[in-house]
């Protein structure tokens, strides 16, 4: 079962966490100062009204309406209070009303005749002040979390964007540019663990390049080397008598040239060095001449033709490759596509090995034996880095079986694709710079 995902950027879940513990923050700040204010006034209520129930209490007895809304005997009294005060103690008491109702605060005191004295009112004006503290308790709390948000955003925003361009400093040199730096990339006056994160991307990409380019070097030295033997090899094959003999080393003795060339030139597309010839090429009938030659048997169809600038030489081993690959692996007929800058290959064989499709062509791999089980994996290597230089794109899958099936073994034939493109790269191996109409 796929499990559910969610994907967010860094900067809002920065901006989140900000928020989140703003508003925690402001919460149990805003609870704090409410208690604490509620407390307080109520407090000081009370104290207001035991001094004002006590001077009217001097004054109770020859007083016969106490002012002030003073009473005695009130028998809204307080249980509480009242029990407190016929035991001789004056006090005070806050009544509570429910939900939404301002209390009451209440005061008493015993008079010498055994009468209670007592005071109350309501808390209503408190309670306004105290609902006023509450709203800008509420109006503060929420530009905190609001401040605190964008606060987040700005920060997180400059992470992600260092992020960002560590990233794509990254794939370029996973694409085959090593003098990008990640370090360079991310820029910046703060250093944080962006820095750190960029240099070890450098410098986990200058060992990949070092032993890269050493066993480049290697393979390289070691097929110069094989090409003078084989050379000589051939030479003395072609002195033996005629016979199966002399023709079976002849064969294997051709094979062996032909690879140790195959890899002198992978280890020259490696080395990027390579730069493309260019001439401008009316692609419909350059293929066509080329099939001709390279597979008469072939089946090609120019559904429009253009002028591109390219090499033609590079182009014709591409096209070569393509179509040995076809022929080995694959089954007639095969047909060739132009449409503008693009061609296609196919053939109807078993299709491309599930390995190739996700990964790309890899040297010295051939894949399922039922479509490269023979030779050395150098054909579709040696295209896909020819493609490199000419600045093309060249991508490869299978065509579904009749009725949709797409499982291995049950395809209709392998298509390969390659892109040429619009803007052909330069003699320093860059492309040109396009300056759009205003």
């Amino acid at each position: 079962m796929k499990r559910f995902t969610l994907r967010t950027g860094i900067r809002w879940k920065i901006s989140f966490a900000i928020a989140a513990v703003g508003a925690l923050i402001a919460i149990a700040l805003s609870l704090v100062v409410h208690n604490a204010a509620r407390v307080s006034m109520l407090q000081s209520a009370r104290e207001v009204q035991m001094e004002r129930v006590q001077f009217i209490a001097k004054n109770a007895e020859v007083v016969k309406k106490p002012p002030l809304g003073a009473k005695i005997d009130d028998p809204d009294l307080p249980r509480e209070l009242r029990d407190k005060v016929r035991s001789g103690r004056r006090g005070s008491y806050v009544q509570e009303h429910g939900a939404g109702a301002a209390p009451e605060v209440w005061a008493a005191v015993p008079l010498g005749n055994g009468q209670v004295l007592s005071l109350h009112n309501s808390f209503q004006e408190n309670a306004n002040l105290l609902r006023a503290l509450d709203e800008a308790l509420v109006v503060g709390s929420v530009a905190v979390v609001v401040a605190g948000s964008a606060l987040g955003v700005l920060i997180g925003g400059q992470i992600s964007r260092r992020l960002r361009k560590a990233a794509a400093a990254a794939g370029k040199v996973a694409q085959g540019q090593p003098g990008v730096r990640v370090r360079d990339a991310v820029g910046g006056v703060v250093r944080d663990e962006t820095d750190d994160l960029a240099r070890a991307v450098d410098a986990m990409a200058d060992a990949l390049q070092q032993r890269l380019e050493a066993e480049r070097r290697v393979t390289a030295d070691i097929a110069h080397e094989l090409r003078t033997p084989v050379t000589g090899l051939l030479t003395a094959a072609e002195l033996l008598p005629p016979g199966r003999p002399t023709e079976l080393v002849r064969d294997r003795a051709q094979a062996m040239r032909v690879l140790v060339e195959d890899v002198l030139e992978v280890a020259r597309l490696d080395s990027a060095s390579e730069r493309a010839e260019l001439q401008d090429v009316a692609l419909g009938e350059f293929v066509r001449r080329r099939v001709s030659v390279l597979m008469p048997d072939a089946t090609v169809r120019v559904v429009a033709d253009e002028i591109v600038a390219t090499d033609p030489r590079r182009l014709e081993r591409i096209l070569g490759n393509l179509l040995a690959n076809a022929t080995r692996y694959g089954r007639p007929p095969v047909e060739v596509d132009v449409e503008g800058r693009v061609i296609r290959v196919r053939d109807h064989g078993p299709g491309f090995p599930e390995a190739l499709l996700k990964e790309g062509p890899s040297r010295f791999r051939t894949g399922s034996s039922d479509r490269a089980g023979v030779g050395h994996g150098l054909g579709l290597t040696i295209a896909a880095g020819q493609a490199r230089v000419l600045g093309a794109r060249l991508t490869f899958r299978n065509v579904a079986a009749p009725g949709g099936i797409e499982r291995e073994g049950a395809s209709a034939g392998a298509v390969a694709v390659l892109w040429l493109p619009e803007h052909a790269p330069t003699s320093t191996g860059s492309f040109p710079v396009v300056r759009l109409p205003e």
